[in-house]
C-alpha cells in the first residue's frame, strides 16, 4: 500500500511537470509571421551587422595561433583556414535566426512591425546614425556636472561644518601636536 502511494505521488507529481513544460514550450513558438516581423525589425535595427565580423576575426585568430606553432607553413594554413571560414559562413543565418526567435519572444507582432516601421523612417534612421553622438555628449555632459555638483557640494559642506570643527576643544596628543577633538 504504501508502494503504490509513493508511486501516485510520483506519478502525480511527473504529469504536473510534464504539464508545465509543455506549456512552456508551447509558449516558446513563434509563428514565422513572427520570425518575418522579427527580421524586419532587425535589419532596420541593425541589430545584428556587429557581428558580421566574429567568422572573420575568428579565422584571424586561428591563423595568428597556427602560424605561430608552424611558421613554415603560413600559406597553407591561411588557404586552409580561409576555406574552412567559407564553408562555415552559411552558419550565419543560424544566427539571424536565433536573433529573430529572440525579438519574437520578446514583443509582439505589432510591436516588431512599429520598432521595423520606426527604425526605417527618417527620424529612425537618424537616431541610429545620430544617437550614439548624442549619447556620447550627454554622457560628458553628466561628467562635467557632476564634476561641479561635487565641488560645490565639498565646499558648501566644509563651510557648514567649518563652524563646529572650529568649535570642538582641542587635543593635545602624546608627541605634542594639538589636533581638533572630533
Amino acid at each position: 500500500m504504501i508502494k503504490f502511494a509513493g508511486f501516485g505521488r510520483a506519478l502525480v507529481a511527473s504529469l504536473i511537470l510534464s504539464a508545465s513544460l509543455a506549456g512552456a514550450v508551447k509558449a516558446q513558438d513563434v509563428t514565422e509571421d513572427q520570425i518575418k516581423a522579427a527580421r524586419a525589425a532587425i535589419d532596420a535595427l541593425g541589430a545584428t551587422t556587429n557581428f558580421d565580423n566574429i567568422l572573420p576575426s575568428l579565422a584571424e585568430r586561428t591563423k595568428g595561433v597556427l602560424v605561430q606553432s608552424s611558421p613554415n607553413h603560413e600559406a597553407d594554413i591561411n588557404k586552409v583556414v580561409d576555406e574552412q571560414a567559407l564553408a562555415l559562413a552559411p552558419r550565419r543565418a543560424d544566427l539571424e535566426r536565433e536573433a529573430a526567435t529572440i525579438y519574437a519572444k520578446t514583443f509582439t507582432q505589432e510591436e516588431l512591425k512599429a520598432i521595423a516601421d520606426f527604425y526605417n523612417s527618417p527620424v529612425g534612421k537618424k537616431l541610429l546614425s545620430d544617437g550614439p553622438i548624442a549619447i556620447r555628449e550627454v554622457a560628458k555632459a553628466a561628467q562635467i556636472w557632476a564634476v561641479g555638483v561635487d565641488r560645490d557640494l565639498k565646499t558648501e559642506s566644509g563651510k557648514k561644518l567649518d563652524p563646529i570643527f572650529d568649535a570642538a576643544p582641542a587635543v593635545t596628543l602624546e608627541n605634542g601636536t594639538v589636533q581638533p577633538q572630533q
